[in-house]
């Protein structure tokens, strides 16, 4: 298979990898909206919501609610739009849900790693 995101899940692709436990990786959009845009993405291999178990979403989901409390922590987000994919405006076709920070302020676009640098500090 030459899917993108499980060539990152398997280390073959390197990532910004933010949180991670035996059945999803979460890590940073290389080509980010905004600051602290994220991705979490299922370990196994599910091509959309039609394909996921309902077991893995629900895990997905409170995976989000971590996420969500890192980013406000971090970098002082106002708000998060969840956005999930199907068919044909779905790029890559292994299930994700992107994580995109809202800012009340306008923020200037920060590299990636500077980012990744931010969230991980404990």
């Amino acid at each position: 298979m030459d899917c993108i995101f499980c060539k990152i899940i398997d280390g073959s692709i390197p990532s910004y990898t933010i949180y991670e436990d035996n059945l999803v990786k979460c890590f940073l959009d290389i080509n980010p909206d905004v600051n602290g845009h994220t991705l979490i993405i299922p370990k196994k291999h599910f091509k959309d919501i039609n394909d996921i178990d309902n077991d893995t979403l629900l895990h997905i989901l409170d995976v989000t609610k971590k996420i969500k409390s890192l980013l406000e922590e971090k970098l002082n987000i106002d708000g998060l739009t969840l956005i999930q994919n199907n068919g044909d405006v779905q790029e890559v076709k292994h299930y994700h849900l992107h994580l995109k920070p809202y800012y009340n302020e306008k923020q200037q676009l920060k590299d990636v790693k500077e980012i990744y640098e931010i969230l991980k500090k404990v």
